[in-house]
């Protein structure tokens, strides 16, 4: 008599910073079927640490290199065939789940799988405005991919074919106005530190025109105006970000050159 195939296994990344308020749901989306949870923590100081330690996840306190090579530290750690990697404001719906321990159970010839992600913003779930599907990869076979060495919004590099997943990842993106203009600051100044690093310029127009583009981008062409106000809170989101990104990169370059 045949032996039944062992189930492929997989290990959950997570990195996080002060992330309390969400990370607990998010590894108990996993902590079921995951064979090992891999949290990478830098700096936290709301108790994200011993939440993850009690749901069973490994815990590494650790400096910020930056997204990529903090998510790069962590699947370093990771000693599954297969890596889910989530943020801590993510977690697996149900769809997902069953579509992944498929996978498991009866392999795939794909190195990866990508997934929409279904993600709130101010309260509201977004159908459109380029948060709907947002198809994304994160699931992956070990040996086959890396993250990109990028301060924020790093990408997956994949050796091999990538499937697709229906089901969604859910994604608690944006609490409220307070988050999202936390939020700009943040991702406006590692953008312009990265791009510095690169010897990127700026000007004034440069940074109003790319502002002027990320409203109209999300708002007409990715119809968030079918989002209603938050489509609207989204688009000028989206557009300060890259406005002051391109003014700090500017004036970064100007305090340089003096």
């Amino acid at each position: 008599m045949t032996a039944p195939a062992k189930r492929a296994s997989i290990s959950v990344i997570v990195v996080a910073m002060n992330e309390a308020h969400d990370i607990g749901d998010c590894l108990r989306s996993v902590r079921d079927w995951a064979d090992e949870m891999i949290v990478f923590d830098s700096g936290s100081t709301d108790g994200t640490q011993a939440l993850c330690r009690e749901l069973g996840a490994k815990v590494f306190e650790t400096d910020w290199p930056g997204d990529g090579p903090q998510k790069n530290r962590a699947l370093d750690q990771a000693t599954s065939e297969w890596v889910l990697c989530l943020d801590a404001d993510e977690h697996v719906g149900e769809q997902l789940r069953g579509e992944i321990l498929q996978l498991l159970e009866n392999g795939s010839e794909h190195a990866a799988f990508s997934t929409p992600r279904r993600s709130r913003f101010c309260g509201k779930f977004m159908a459109h405005s380029g948060w709907w599907p947002d198809r994304i990869v994160r699931l992956f076979r070990r040996e086959k991919g890396r993250f990109t060495d990028v301060r924020t919004h790093t990408h997956l590099k994949i050796d091999g074919s990538t499937g697709r997943f229906n089901g969604p990842i859910i994604h608690y993106a944006v609490a409220d106005l307070h988050e999202s203009l936390a939020k700009v600051n943040d991702y406006s100044s590692a953008g312009a530190l990265t791009m510095q690093e690169r010897g990127k310029t700026a000007s004034l127009a440069s940074a109003i025109g790319h502002g002027f583009w990320a409203f109209f981008r999300t708002y007409i062409i990715k119809r968030g105006f079918l989002d209603g106000a938050e489509g609207f809170v989204l688009a000028v989101s989206n557009a300060e970000v890259s406005y002051y990104k391109y003014v700090k990169l500017m004036l970064m370059n100007k305090n340089k050159a003096r």
